[in-house]
């Protein structure tokens, strides 16, 4: 499982600990701050930044405008599940919140989130509704991928996805604003309680980033935990703030995560020919964006496609972790 032990703390005092996992995003990390502090309500918390290595002045941010919170700066990006990981191993907290630093809180959504877990003894991990800036419900739920999602699945080839494969996987048939028990749910903002993370273990750090939250969540279930949907607590969403800093990179950790997933839960075999089709899929993308190039249309656009899948198909995408 490549977990590590985490040595929990004596938590009497705090009611919930939030573990932030940062870098180079420092207007909405102030943000998110602030909308927490606005937010906290009759909840003793702590807050817990994890910062990878930031040159944007988030360490200096944090110590001039929010002293309350605790930073620990690290020198790299050491990845977002072990830098939630180092949070948790600090955490004091009886409740447990990983929080994207581009979300904010709004109103009680902490309070409603903290009583639900407190009056569902059965419930492991909590989500919140996740909203874009405009208000829109951003998609969160949803149901664990079979192989067949997987080659369809945030590929060049999900438009063209049976209608019945997509809908099951994000929970197409689950009201928006009924609470709902699922498989997992988009790790921008999870709350457990202590004892699921002793149970559980930590987030498997092999995976860097993505689907980090997914094994974390199968994890639980596996164990009994229920996993819910909470649509009475709402946090806005900026999706993708810090990743998109680095998109080929992003191509190359998304893959190479659901490969570890598919290799982890499903086998090594599914896992190697999900693994060639993929890579195949780059390969096409890179004639193609080659071909488009070729004929003049928009020709930077496509030798920086062609030089980004270029990279992506020579990393071999060999499961994260193995």
């Amino acid at each position: 499982m490549d977990e590590r032990q985490i040595t929990i703390p004596d938590a009497n005092v705090i009611d919930l600990s939030v573990v932030i996992v940062s870098w180079n995003i420092r207007e909405l990390l102030g943000a998110c701050l602030q909308s927490i502090d606005n937010g906290r309500g009759a909840l003793n918390i702590e807050v817990i930044v994890v910062d990878g290595g930031s040159s944007d002045g988030s360490p200096e941010m944090l110590t001039e405008e929010f002293p309350w919170v605790r930073l620990i700066a690290r020198s790299d990006n050491v990845g977002f599940p072990k830098g939630n990981n180092i949070g948790l191993a600090e955490a004091r907290g009886r409740l447990l919140l990983l929080l994207n630093p581009d979300t904010e809180i709004e109103g009680e959504a902490l309070s409603t989130m903290a009583h639900y877990l407190n009056t569902h003894r059965k419930v492991g991990i909590i989500g919140a509704k996740l909203l874009n800036p405009d208000g829109s419900i951003q998609s969160s739920r949803r149901r664990f991928p079979t192989l067949a999602m997987g080659f369809f699945e945030s590929t060049w080839l999900q438009p063209i996805a049976p209608s019945s494969l997509m809908d099951r996987y994000y929970a197409a048939d689950l009201p928006d604003d009924i609470v709902s028990e699922v498989d997992w749910l988009v790790g921008a903002c999870l709350m457990t309680r202590r004892e699921v993370l002793e149970d559980v273990g930590p987030l498997d750090e092999a995976y860097f980033m993505y689907s980090e939250e997914l094994d974390w969540c199968r994890r639980a279930k596996e164990k009994g935990w229920q996993v819910v949907y909470l649509p009475d607590a709402r946090i806005v969403h900026h999706v993708g703030k810090s990743s998109e800093q680095a998109v080929t990179e992003r191509h190359i950790n998304y893959q190479r995560a659901k490969l570890r997933y598919f290799r982890k839960f499903h086998g090594r075999i599914p896992a190697n020919i999900l693994r060639l089709t993929l890579l195949l899929n780059y390969l096409f993308q890179i004639i193609l964006e080659a071909s488009k190039g070729v004929l003049g249309l928009k020709r930077s656009l496509r030798w920086q496609r062609v030089r980004a899948y270029w990279k992506v198909v020579r990393t071999g995408l060999t499961p994260a972790g193995y």
